[in-house]
């Protein structure tokens, strides 16, 4: 029994090790976090294959110490946040749920922007519904619809927030620009955007994120594509270190700015704890500008 119970609870706590962060100046969030996306089913549609492993994902996950989940009213559409509130309520008082809104689903893999007020209002209240709570922590705007004015988009979640439903505001898959003129209408204390170590598009958005210490969320964090491969420069550094090439690549985005707060995500207890185990990842200078370099194909 001893033994069972020492690997229940093995690395517990361990997400605490990749430091804290605090958003909006008063959510302290461990900063490796877990983004629901993949506990849904292909085309990130309908129920997962597994939703029984889907469960001790979550469980696990807090578990191991991470005390922040992004999720979406898309993702399933809606799937993702029944099973979090189904693992996981009553939650842990520390726990930071983050979810989005902005887009319809029509099928698998089909995404389409809505960012009409009225669309907004009902998809923050259906979160609220599924999610079981009075107050959404942390609330994004999954895209800025082009078709909508983006004022109304942001005035609708300032008077969501204003009438207590949302805590705080953030952005996705967005600019510097549309970030200042956001800031114009309502306080903005997140921004989630892609970026890997093998895809830093998003790099100014970043440093203006530092600047404003906002928190950085990238999504598909895990996108080191060739730098995986075979003698690659993260598979020596991973060899190097004892590690994972996605242990270090989780490490180094950790590494590379105080406000970055990786997501990764995935429907398997033993990939959740393989990720989780980055944050006791440490990489000198060295190792960073190495596989820096390496990933601009320098």
């Amino acid at each position: 029994m001893e033994n069972s119970k020492s690997r229940t609870h093995q690395g517990q706590g361990l997400a605490a090790r990749a430091g804290e962060f605090l958003i909006g100046n008063d959510l302290r969030v461990t900063r490796l976090g877990f983004g629901a996306m993949r506990i849904t089913g292909k085309g990130i549609w309908g129920p997962p294959s597994d939703r029984a492993e889907a469960i001790r994902v979550l469980r696990r996950a807090v578990e191991l110490g991470v005390n922040f989940i992004d999720t979406a009213d898309s993702y399933g559409p809606h799937v993702s946040e029944e099973i979090i509130a189904e693992a996981l309520y009553p939650y842990p008082a520390n726990l930071v749920i983050a979810t989005k809104g902005g887009f319809e689903r029509p099928g698998p893999d089909r995404w389409v922007e809505n960012g009409t007020p009225e669309h907004l209002r009902s998809a923050c209240e259906g979160s609220l519904r599924r999610l079981r709570l009075e107050r959404i922590d942390l609330y994004q705007l999954h895209r800025i619809d082009p078709k909508v004015p983006a004022q109304d988009q942001l005035g609708t979640l300032k008077d969501l927030q204003a009438e207590g439903k949302i805590k705080h505001i953030g952005l996705s898959e967005v600019t510097v620009k549309q970030i200042r003129h956001a800031q114009t209408i309502v306080p903005i204390v997140s921004v989630q955007n892609r970026y890997s170590l093998a895809d830093r598009g998003a790099e100014d958005v970043l440093q203006y994120c530092q600047e404003e210490k906002m928190g950085f969320i990238p999504w598909f964090p895990l996108a080191a594509g060739q730098l995986s491969k075979e003698n690659s420069p993260i598979r020596r550094v991973a060899e190097h270190l004892k590690a994972t090439p996605s242990q270090v690549a989780l490490a180094w985005l950790l590494s590379r700015s105080p406000v970055m707060l990786p997501i990764p995500g995935t429907s398997s207890v033993k990939h959740l704890e393989e990720n989780v185990a980055a944050a006791a990842l440490k990489m000198d200078e060295s190792k960073m500008h190495e596989l820096a370099h390496a990933a601009h194909g320098g």
